[in-house]
């Protein structure tokens, strides 16, 4: 098949449209071929040969100029040095449009070729959907390129053909469009499965050269049954296609010969009466199949979808399936939505009247309206993976790759989407050109672009900002890195001194040689445990110099102060831990929601929760459930466990008030009283103290945890605050394990 000549476009377009722009098509088609120049298709074709056979497809289906000119230049700004400016300057704003969507739909389509973009892609490609015509060029598109699919590479054809079955079949069905959405199904499914499409045409020929002469009987039958009702009606018979058999034998997981309906019929008559009129006779003249009678005339489909359907007990004793229509049902049916987008005179390009939109149409402004509104919008697409989530937003980077992040996200969540690192190291944003706050609320269509600095720590408060699991997880990571690095930082200070006391020298090298020793695998844990106080000094000194003496206690000197009240006399390297008879608070009743069944609850070890800290629940099965305060380190270690994550929430009940665990840990100068006035403040603020441990990490100061229980967040918030005032106490904390 040679090329399609100008005149022969302009031919099929006037056929329908006698008042066409014969100028503009003319024009249209100079510029692109010109634009294409010496591109080649796969198939060796020249490239223009394309964006024609797709504004051809378009002709049959009736529509107006603009759409055609759409089509032919569909891929110009994408492939050649074509511009929009240069595109609205010869052929008006909204042809700029149409082709500027198809533009943006296009580079999705080469971002959707990772296949977790293809989840983006899908979504996005309704969001863009301003304008109906947009859609249907692009479907006219992958048909043309579903046709010549076997020009294609190997590896890249299953790829398009799993696409073409999950997102442009659907949607062209959901547009109404029946015959296009047939057409791309037959073609994918014949690359998809090419077997089951094998066998199952296979057994198509072999039934309708054995039944074939039927159908013809059941035309002529129908037509003289209807005649002699004085009913004037077209009689088809057509066979199924191999797919919908196939899905068929998948859903109902029958087998060939169980299949009822391979024959279908279809009666047009001339008005909505007479359908009923026709059913009337074919259920008198056959057995009808009981729960296969449907009525779409008058409760259509979502997609405008109009036609009676029932299945009748036929002459050979086999079932038939019959849709009965109207004449125009019959065109909704065949071109759905785009039997709608004709417009009234070929030369205006504006949209249809509200009035004339078809329910399909209105469902995709809806749909797209909804999307900006962010509403829930009901009866999605049924049937189909195609899924638009109204909670999202689109967004690219400079180099035109797609982020899909939910609403509410800001460039922070954007820049770990991107890639850890960046949004680790972001400083800054600019969104479309313009610097922004990191904290802009992102919407569809930006496109964002990070500045970054390196050696940047994300700020802890970050973690509250953003809205990405992603973002929250990599914060909470490098904040955890950070505080690390702190903590190491104070070990090497703890254990300097302790070396000098010992009078031995301290290496990074000489600590490497006793890691095995002290069970750790590198300097820097060494390092932190001792600064976080999970290590002694004394013992690491111990690991590298196993010749050493044990320190001496010092014995003459202590007495010279004689312990004050609420003092416990504790060296260097000692810990101490009490617990008091206090109740703590019973599993069974912590009121949280969000959790079925009888496990018994309880708090993280080692921390706590208490109401208003964010709270999530893990299941361990069979055993408990364990509230975790959302910003818990721990946590990480269920990263990759989602099953175990439960959503839930405090349920408080003012009437009866309930303390809940928290811990604390508090660095306090060594000096008599001091441990009395930590305690005091406690008491004084209605904090329960249950237990209490301390550890002396250096002659100066000791380390006091406290595991308290307290009303909620501003409570624990006011006896912190309370502590941090007091002079013996250089560092209050909360502890969260």
């Amino acid at each position: 098949m040679g090329m399609m000549r100008q005149y022969e476009l302009v031919d099929r377009v006037k056929r329908y449209n006698p008042n066409t722009d014969e100028e503009l098509l003319n024009r249209a088609y100079v510029y692109a071929m010109r634009a294409h120049g010496t591109q080649k298709r796969a198939s060796g074709d020249p490239f223009f040969a394309h964006p024609l056979e797709v504004a051809a497809i378009l002709t049959e289906l009736k529509l107006d100029d603009a759409t055609i000119v759409a089509a032919v230049l569909h891929d110009t700004v994408e492939d050649t040095e074509a511009t929009l400016e240069e595109i609205e300057t010869l052929f008006g704003p909204d042809i700029r449009r149409l082709v500027d969507g198809l533009t943006k739909i296009k580079k999705l389509d080469l971002v959707s070729k990772k296949a977790a973009q293809g989840e983006n892609f899908r979504k996005l490609l309704l969001a863009i959907v301003d304008d109906i015509r947009v859609l249907l060029v692009k479907l006219a598109d992958r048909l043309h390129n579903m046709r010549t699919l076997h020009y294609v590479p190997p590896e890249k054809r299953l790829r398009i053909a799993e696409e073409t079955i999950e997102i442009y079949a659907p949607l062209a069905g959901r547009m109404g469009m029946q015959e296009l959405r047939e057409e791309l199904e037959e073609l994918a499914f014949r690359h998809i499965k090419p077997e089951a499409h094998a066998t199952i045409t296979k057994r198509l020929e072999e039934v309708t050269q054995r039944e074939g002469k039927v159908i013809g009987e059941i035309e002529s039958d129908l037509k003289t049954k209807l005649a002699e009702r004085g009913i004037e009606a077209q009689v088809y018979g057509r066979r199924k296609r191999p797919y919908s058999i196939w899905k068929k034998m998948e859903r109902k997981s029958v087998s060939f010969e169980q299949l009822s309906d391979i024959f279908g019929f279809r009666v047009i008559v001339d008005k909505p009466e007479d359908c009923y009129r026709v059913l009337g006779i074919v259920h008198m003249t056959w057995p009808m199949v009981p729960g296969r009678y449907k009525d779409y005339i008058s409760t259509p489909k979502q997609n405008d979808y109009r036609s009676l359907h029932t299945t009748v007990v036929g002459p050979g004793r086999q079932r038939v399936e019959l849709q009965i229509r109207t004449d125009g049902m019959d065109r909704v049916a065949e071109f759905g939505i785009a039997a709608h987008a004709r417009y009234k005179d070929g030369r205006t390009a504006g949209v249809v009247a509200a009035a004339d939109e078809s329910r399909a149409y209105q469902w995709l402004r809806r749909t797209v309206d909804l999307l900006a509104e962010g509403d829930n919008p009901e009866e999605f697409l049924e049937h189909t993976k195609l899924e638009l989530f109204h909670d999202q937003v689109f967004c690219f980077t400079p180099k035109g790759r797609l982020i899909a992040l939910p609403r509410g996200a800001t460039p922070i969540d954007f820049a770990y989407a991107v890639h850890t690192d960046v949004g680790n190291t972001a400083v800054g944003a600019k969104i479309n050109g313009r610097i922004a706050p990191l904290l802009t609320e992102l919407q569809n269509g930006d496109e964002v672009e990070i500045t970054r600095a390196e050696g940047q720590a994300p700020p802890a408060a970050w973690e509250s900002l953003v809205v990405t699991g992603k973002a929250r997880a990599a914060i909470r990571r490098a904040t955890r890195v950070a505080v690390r690095r702190q903590y190491a930082g104070l070990g090497r200070q703890i254990l300097e001194r302790a070396f000098m006391r010992a009078e031995r020298p301290f290496t990074d090298d000489k600590l490497k040689a006793a890691l095995k020793r002290l069970a750790r695998t590198a300097v820097d844990d060494v390092l932190a445990a001792v600064g976080r106080g999970e290590m002694f000094s004394g013992d690491v000194v111990r690991a590298v110099y196993p010749d050493l003496e044990p320190e001496k206690r010092a014995t003459g000197d202590a007495k010279a102060a004689p312990p004050g009240k609420g003092w416990f006399e504790l060296r260097q390297g000692e810990n101490l831990k009490f617990k008091l008879p206090n109740e703590t608070p019973g599993s069974d009743a912590i009121p949280i929601r969000g959790l079925g069944g009888d496990l018994p609850v309880r708090f993280a070890p080692g921390g706590g929760a208490v109401p208003g800290d964010r709270i999530v629940g893990i299941l361990t099965p069979g055993e408990a459930v364990t509230i975790y305060p959302i910003q818990s380190p721990s946590l990480a270690a269920f990263d990759n466990e989602p099953e175990r994550w439960l959503d839930v929430r405090w349920d408080l009940d003012d009437k009866r008030p309930q303390r809940f665990p928290a811990r604390i840990q508090l660095n306090s100068i060594n000096e008599p009283g001091s441990l009395a006035q930590i305690t005091t403040t406690i008491a004084e603020h209605d904090g329960n103290i249950d237990a209490v441990s301390m550890v002396r990490p250096t002659p100066d100061f000791t380390d006091v945890t406290i595991d308290l229980t307290v009303w909620d967040l501003k409570h624990l918030s006011a006896i912190i605050s309370e502590l941090r005032e007091k002079r013996v106490i250089s560092r209050v904390e909360r502890v969260v394990a």
